[in-house]
């Protein structure tokens, strides 16, 4: 359904650090580079057809975390879950709702993680492994 998800940052250094550490725990490797033409640079992890991008806002305001919204990564086991959730949080992310673990809702059951990245974007870790 989707081709690729692209998130800002005011650091792509301090963002590339972060999520070559947090991806690391899927399988995802380092990305590719890409300066676009009016000189934002960008970063593309790949990952079985899947592209989650991290730029330099192209419109040169301040990056801001999209209100409402989760960018989710799907992990293999509850465990890989667990880890996705305290790699994130010692390479500076921010805990938020529950603690990680198994959730049981109208969709079924499944072992889910949150946090915030360095700029606010909410990520999820799930597993539907139950």
């Amino acid at each position: 359904m989707f081709s690729h998800i692209m998130i800002g940052t005011d650091d792509i250094k301090s963002s590339e650090r972060f999520y070559n550490s947090v991806l690391a725990v899927l399988g995802i490797n380092e990305p590719a580079h890409n300066v676009n033409d009016t000189g934002q640079k960008r970063l593309f992890y790949v990952r079985n057809g899947s592209v989650f991008c991290v730029t330099e806002p192209i419109n040169g305001e301040p990056a801001r975390a999209a209100n409402g919204s989760t960018i989710g990564f799907v992990c293999d086991s509850p465990e890989q879950v667990k880890e996705f959730h305290s790699v994130a949080i010692a390479n500076g992310a921010t805990s938020i709702e529950a603690s990680p673990g198994l959730r049981d809702n109208s969709t079924g059951k499944m072992h889910l993680c949150y946090f915030l990245d360095l700029d606010g974007h909410k990520i999820c870790g799930m597993c539907r492994c139950e």
